[in-house]
Parts: C-alpha cells; structure tokens; sequence
C-alpha cells in the first residue's frame, strides 16, 4: 500500500488560539486552502491564531501574501484577532522580514514552543483553475505591497502579468 502524504496543514481549531501547523513546503500551489481556512475561523468568531512553522521546508511569496492577506482582514474585522508567527526559523523569517510581514502579524522569536493541541483537522488543498490560481497569486502580490511599498519594485512585474492574465486594471 502506497504511502499517504502527510497534510502539508493541520489545525486544532478547538483551541484558543487556533493552532495550526504547517510541515512541509508552503506555496501558491497550497495557500488557498489556508486562505479558506482563515476566513472560516473569522466567520466562526475564532480570529486568535498561531501559526507553527516549526515543519516548514520553505515559502514562496504567494504564501507569505497570503499571511499578509490574513494580518489584513484580522485587523479589519477582528481587531482584537491577531495572527501569531512561531518557530519559523531563520530563513523563513528573514524573508517574512523583509517582505515587511512584521509591521501586520507577530513573529514569536522567542522559540516557545506550541503547546500540545488536537491537531485532527487537516486542511484539504483543493484543485484550483488557472484562473483561480492567476486571482489568488494576484491578489497575494497586492498585499505584500500594502505590507510594505517597497515590494511593489519587487513584484512589478509579477503584478503586471497576472493582472493582464485576470483581467484586473493595470496600476
């Protein structure tokens, strides 16, 4: 019998806050699912989160816009939410860093440890069409420019192309 991959997300959502542990790699290609859940978590009036990096191989950018997307919201709709970064290592917060994440969201530097949750809840990654896909890519891109302005350099060209694959206005 074939080995079944692990879940790259796996949540406690019983808890306060709401743990969550990503393993694996963290990319456009499974952030929608974490969006979803995210959004979920705030309609149910759960808007304290935590997320355990402690598994992550690495992120790509769509993923940390994602986050930037999350920090966005919880602030918007749940100011008294907040989204907490731990054991993130160093190159993962590096590149949180330097994207500005941590002018939106906490980064727990202090090496705690997530507290033993009920991690049976795991996030189903589900098929996106490219069109989709292009949105969520697009729509991550924007918010890392509005998590520091400075990466509107880095990511205009990103920008500019899906734009043009969505539809969106140029600008």
């Amino acid at each position: 019998m074939p080995e079944v991959p692990r879940p790259v997300f796996r949540a406690d959502i019983s808890s306060d806050p709401v743990l969550v542990r990503v393993d694996g790699w963290a990319t456009f290609q499974n952030s929608g699912c974490l969006r979803e859940f995210i959004a979920r978590m705030l309609a149910l009036g759960k808007p304290r989160l935590v997320l355990d990096f402690a598994g992550c191989e690495g992120v790509d950018s769509t993923f940390l816009g994602v986050l930037a997307g999350a920090a966005i919201e919880i602030r918007r709709t749940a100011p008294e939410g907040s989204l907490v970064i731990v054991r993130a290592g160093t190159r993962n917060l590096e590149l949180m860093r330097n994207l500005g994440l941590h002018r939106l969201l906490t980064l727990d530097t202090s090496g705690g440890v997530v507290g033993l949750g009920n991690f049976n809840t795991a996030l189903q990654v589900r098929r996106q069409s490219e069109a989709e896909r292009a949105r969520l890519v697009l729509e991550a891109h924007e918010n890392l420019v509005v998590a520091d302005e400075a990466n509107r350099g880095k990511f205009q060209d990103v920008l500019a192309i899906l734009r043009g694959r969505t539809g969106e206005p140029q600008g």
